[in-house]
C-alpha cells in the first residue's frame, strides 16, 4: 500500500459511516466502497487504480472538482448520507513527500450552512431525543444555520407528545438516545413519517450528555447536539443564542394527522405549498418571516394574552393602510440577515456576504422611522430594534461596493484601509512606470542606451549594445551574450522583479488575512444580529397577517377563556380562494361545552360536510395564532387541542387495513383530548359491516359528548342517519345538514348548514355526477325502489335480473292478534308524543321544515 493509501485508510477509519471526499489537487477523489456509491448516485464514471501496484487486484475510485463539488455533495445529502471533507491542510509546493490531510468537516442533513443546499422557506433542524429510564423525557432542536436552539421536557416518557413535537418541528436529522423499544418506534416515525435522517452514533451521548448530568443542571440533549456539533464541523459554533425552554402550556400541541388532514403547511393532493393554510397567511418579504410564520402556524397559542398581543398589532397594521405598504417596502430590501450572520460566525462567509448584510442594515433606520408612530405593544417591542449602523459602516469602510466572488482574489480591500495593500496595490498597477523609472535612472548613471527587457529565463534584466557594454558599473552581472547585445541584472532590478511577480499572492494574502479580521470582529457581534432578525421576522409575519386579512375579507376574532365557538358567516380560508372567482357559501358554526357540546352533520357526499367542519377547525386555529379570520365575526374560546379524522388510507406496510387506521387514530383522539379540546370526526365507522359501523359510531359519540366521559365540543359528519336519533336521546347534541335540492335525476348542492338532518345522502346522484355510467345508473335506482318498497311482512328484493332473495317477515313486527303493539303503532304513539310536546306557534318556517322530515322518517 502506497503511503498516500495509508493516510487514506486511516482518516477512512475514523470517519466511519460517512463518505470520504479526499482532496487530490484539484479534486475530490473516493476510493472503493464510497467510490460504488458515489458513482450510482451522482451518476459519474467509476475508474480503477492498481491497489497493491502489480496490476491484479484493482481499486474503484471516482472523483468530482473541488471548485464544484457542492451540488454533489447536495445530491448525496439529499439522499441521506454524510459527507467527510478531507482537505490538504498543507502547501503541497512546499512540501516534500505526503501532504498532510485530515477532516476539516461532517457535512449532513442536520448540519447544512451551504445556501445551495437549504430551503430559505423553512428552518434546518438536528434534534436530540433522549428518553430516560425515570420515565422523564426531553428534545432539543438546533438550526446551525441560524442559531437557533430550544428544548422540551415531557413529564413522563409517552412517545406520542415526542412525536407531536417533532412533526411541529420535522426535523432533518435525529439522534435518539434511550428505552430501546421506544428508540426504534420514535426512528420508525422519523423515518417513513417524516421523511428524517435518523442517526444512530450515540457517540454523542455518550461522550458528554450522560456523563455526571442531574436533573437540575443543564439539557441532556442540549449538551448532545453541542457535542455532536462540534465533532462533526470542527470549528466555532458560539452563535448559538440561548437555550429557549418550550413552555409546554404556551403552545397548542398538534399531531401529524391533524397538520395533514386540515392542510396547515402543504397541500394533500400534490404536497406543495399551494393550496394550504400558509400559501393563504404567507405575504412575508423576508426569508426570516417565512421560516417565523411557518413557526407560527404549526403552533397556536395557549394564552390570551400572548394571542392579543399578536391580534392588536395585526389590527393596526389592518388599519394603518400607507405605513404598512411603507413598511412592505423596507422588508424587501432586507437579505437573510439571520442567516448571514451564521456564515460569518461560522466562519465560511464571503465578501459578497458582508455586503449583502450591511446593505439589509442600511433599510432599518428607515424601518424604524416608519414604526415610531404605531401604539401596539408588540409593534413597540420591533420598533425598539437594534439599527446595527456601527456594523454596516464598519463594513463600508473596508470592503468595495462590488467586491469578487472569492474571498482568495485581491482586490476587495479599499484604498487607504492599510499602507501595505496600498504599496502593493500601486506597485502592481504602475508595474511599467517601476521599470521605466529604474531604466531612466541606469541611463543617467551609466551613460549609456540602455533597456529593460523580460524572459521566463533571467526574468527582468538591463540589454546594452555590445560595442558600449565594456565599460558598465560594477554592480552589473552578467547573465547572457548575444550576438548584438550584452545582458546584465542588479541586485536592485532583482528585488523588484521579487516583488513585482510575488505582488499578486502577497496583496492576496494580505487582503485575506484583513477579510479574516474583519470577519471575526463581525462575528462577535452576532448576538445583536440575530436580536434584530428575530424583531424583523416578527414584524414580517404580523404584516403578512394584515395584509392576508385586507386581501381576503377576514374579520378580528375575539378570543378569550370561555368554552364558546360562535363563528358568523365562516368560510374556508383555502378552498375560498382556489375556487378562482365562485361564490363561496359562508356558514355559522356554534359549538359550546353545554347544550351544543355535538353537532352531527349530515347530508349528500360532495355537498361540502368536510369543507365546513375543517373551515371551522382552521378558523380556531388562524385565531390562536394572532391572525384575522375569514368570517363575518367570530368569538373563540381558548382551545387547547384540535384532534381530526378525516378520509380513508391504509398503512399496508404495517399490516394496517384502512379501518384498522380509522380506529387508531380515533383512539389516540379519545386518549388525548380534553373538554377543551376540538374534534372533527368525519365519517367514523366505514370500513366494516353497517351495523358494526354504526355501533361504533355511536359509542364514540356518546364518549365524545359525555361529560363525565370526555365532554369535548366535538363536529361529527356521518351518513348513518340513524344516528341522528341521539339529539333527542343525549344531551348536548345537535342535527345539522348540508341543504341540497333535487330536481329530477339531477341535485343541486346548496352548501348551506341548516338545522335538522338530512332525508337522503343522495348517492346514485353524486356517482352520476362522478361520471358512472348511465346503465349503471339506471340499475341502482332500480335496486333503490325495490329495496325501499319492500313489505314489511314478505317481499322479494330483485337484486339482478337473474337473482331475488326473499324478504322474511320482521320478528319485530307483530298481528293484530298478538297483544304487543307493532312498530307501527309504537311509531304512531311516538309522533303524537312529540306533537303534543311540540308549539307550532313558536316554530320557525325551517324548524317545521325539519320536523316534518324527521316525523316522515319515523313513519
Amino acid at each position: 500500500m502506497t503511503p498516500m493509501m495509508r493516510q487514506y485508510y486511516d482518516i477512512k477509519g475514523r470517519n466511519p459511516g460517512s463518505i470520504l471526499f479526499f482532496r487530490l489537487g484539484d479534486f475530490y477523489e473516493m476510493f472503493d466502497e464510497d467510490a460504488r456509491i458515489a458513482s450510482k448516485e451522482l451518476d459519474i464514471v467509476l475508474t480503477t487504480r492498481d491497489r497493491s501496484g502489480d496490476g491484479i487486484e484493482r481499486m474503484p475510485m471516482c472523483g468530482v472538482p473541488y471548485h464544484s463539488a457542492q451540488p454533489y455533495i447536495a445530491r448525496l445529502i439529499a439522499k441521506g448520507y454524510k459527507v467527510a471533507i478531507c482537505e490538504q491542510l498543507e502547501d503541497p509546493m512546499t512540501v516534500k513527500g505526503i501532504v498532510d490531510r485530515d477532516v476539516v468537516r461532517v457535512i449532513t442533513p442536520g448540519t447544512l450552512m451551504e445556501s445551495s443546499m437549504l430551503d430559505a422557506d423553512r428552518s434546518n433542524y438536528l434534534c436530540a431525543v433522549y428518553i430516560s429510564d425515570d420515565k422523564k423525557s426531553e428534545a432539543c432542536f438546533a438550526d446551525l444555520s441560524t442559531g437557533e436552539i430550544s428544548a422540551t421536557k415531557f413529564p413522563d416518557d409517552d412517545i406520542t407528545h415526542i412525536e407531536n413535537e417533532l412533526a411541529s418541528y420535522c426535523p432533518a436529522e435525529a439522534i435518539i438516545y434511550g428505552e430501546s423499544e421506544k428508540v426504534k418506534q420514535l426512528a420508525e416515525y422519523l423515518e417513513t413519517r417524516l421523511g428524517c435522517f435518523v442517526n444512530t452514533d450515540e457517540d454523542a451521548f455518550r461522550a458528554s450528555a450522560l456523563s455526571g448530568i442531574t436533573e437540575t443542571q443543564e439539557s441532556i440533549t442540549e449538551k448532545a447536539l453541542i457535542s455532536y456539533l462540534t465533532q462533526t464541523q470542527k470549528t466555532d459554533i458560539s452563535h448559538f443564542q440561548a437555550l429557549r425552554n418550550n413552555n409546554e402550556a404556551a403552545y397548542m400541541e398538534m399531531d401529524l394527522n391533524t397538520i395533514y388532514n386540515l392542510e396547515l403547511v402543504s397541500s394533500l393532493r400534490t404536497g406543495d405549498k399551494k393550496g394550504s393554510l400558509l400559501w393563504v397567511l404567507d405575504k412575508t418579504k423576508t426569508p426570516m418571516g417565512r421560516r417565523l410564520i411557518r413557526a407560527w402556524v404549526l403552533r397556536p397559542l395557549l394564552s390570551v394574552s400572548a394571542i392579543g398581543r399578536r391580534s392588536a398589532a395585526t389590527g393596526e397594521l389592518f388599519d394603518a393602510t400607507v405605513s404598512r405598504g411603507e413598511l412592505i417596502l423596507h422588508l424587501r430590501s432586507i437579505n437573510d440577515i439571520e442567516r448571514l450572520i451564521g456564515k460569518i460566525a461560522f466562519g465560511n462567509a464571503g465578501c459578497r456576504d458582508l455586503k449583502a448584510l450591511s446593505g439589509s442594515i442600511c433599510v432599518l433606520p428607515q424601518l424604524v422611522s416608519q414604526l415610531g408612530s404605531m401604539t401596539s405593544a408588540a409593534l413597540r417591542e420591533c420598533a425598539q430594534m437594534d439599527t446595527l449602523t456601527d456594523i454596516a459602516e464598519y463594513i463600508d469602510g473596508k470592503i468595495i461596493d462590488d467586491p469578487p466572488f472569492s474571498v482568495r482574489e485581491a482586490g476587495f480591500i479599499k484604498d487607504g484601509v492599510d499602507p501595505e495593500v496600498d504599496r502593493l496595490r500601486g506597485l502592481l498597477n504602475n508595474s511599467s512606470q517601476a521599470l521605466t523609472d529604474v531604466e531612466s535612472k541606469e541611463r543617467e548613471r551609466t551613460g549609456k542606451k540602455l533597456k529593460i527587457g523580460y524572459n521566463k529565463v533571467f526574468g527582468y534584466y538591463i540589454e546594452i549594445p555590445r560595442s558600449v557594454s565594456d565599460d558598465v558599473p560594477v554592480d552589473y552581472t552578467r547573465k547572457q551574450t548575444l550576438a548584438n547585445c550584452e545582458r546584465f541584472i542588479t541586485q536592485e532590478l532583482k528585488e523588484l522583479e521579487t516583488e513585482l511577480l510575488s505582488a499578486k499572492d502577497t496583496l492576496a494574502t494580505l487582503e485575506f488575512k484583513l477579510f479574516e479580521e474583519l470577519r471575526n470582529e463581525i462575528a462577535g457581534k452576532a448576538g445583536r444580529v440575530q436580536q434584530t432578525a428575530r424583531r424583523i421576522a416578527e414584524l414580517d409575519v404580523l404584516c403578512s397577517f394584515a395584509e392576508a386579512a385586507v386581501r381576503n375579507k377576514f374579520c378580528m376574532p375575539e378570543v378569550d377563556a370561555s368554552d364558546v365557538i360562535d363563528i358568523k358567516d365562516g368560510r374556508h380560508p383555502v378552498v375560498e380562494l382556489m375556487q378562482e372567482g365562485l361564490l363561496f357559501v359562508p356558514n355559522d358554526t356554534f359549538l359550546d361545552c353545554g347544550a351544543s357540546r355535538t353537532a352531527i352533520i349530515t347530508g349528500p357526499n360532495m355537498a361540502g360536510k368536510s369543507t365546513y367542519m375543517r373551515q371551522s377547525a382552521l378558523i380556531v386555529l388562524m385565531a390562536q395564532m394572532g391572525s384575522f379570520v375569514p368570517a363575518r365575526s367570530a368569538r373563540i374560546g381558548l382551545t387547547d387541542r384540535v384532534f381530526t379524522r378525516i378520509g380513508a388510507s391504509d398503512d399496508l406496510s404495517a399490516g394496517k387495513s384502512t379501518f384498522m387506521v380509522e380506529m387508531t387514530e380515533a383512539a389516540d383522539i379519545l386518549a388525548s383530548a380534553t373538554a377543551r379540546s376540538l374534534l372533527i370526526l368525519d365519517e367514523i365507522g366505514r370500513g366494516t359491516s353497517t351495523y358494526d359501523g354504526m355501533s361504533i359510531a355511536r359509542a364514540i359519540l356518546e364518549f365524545c359528548t359525555d361529560k363525565k366521559k370526555l365532554g369535548a365540543k366535538t363536529m361529527f359528519s356521518t351518513h348513518y342517519h340513524e344516528l341522528t336519533s341521539i339529539e333527542g336521546e343525549v344531551e348536548g347534541v345537535k342535527n345539522y345538514n348540508i341543504s341540497a335540492k333535487k330536481r329530477g335525476d339531477d341535485i343541486i348542492f346548496l352548501r348551506k348548514i341548516v338545522p335538522g338532518s338530512a332525508d337522503d345522502s343522495y348517492g346514485i346522484e353524486v356517482a352520476g355526477l362522478a361520471g358512472i355510467p348511465a346503465g349503471v345508473i339506471k340499475r341502482a335506482k332500480e335496486v333503490l325502489a325495490n329495496l325501499e318498497g319492500q313489505k314489511e311482512d314478505r317481499g322479494t328484493v330483485l337484486l339482478s335480473p337473474s337473482l331475488s332473495v326473499t324478504v322474511e317477515p320482521s320478528p319485530c313486527h307483530m298481528s293484530q292478534d298478538s297483544d304487543q303493539l307493532s312498530l307501527m303503532d309504537m311509531s304512531g304513539s311516538e309522533i303524537a308524543g312529540i306533537l303534543n310536546s311540540t308549539n307550532l306557534d313558536t316554530l320557525s318556517p325551517i324548524e317545521a321544515l325539519s320536523l316534518l322530515y324527521e316525523l316522515k322518517k319515523k313513519l
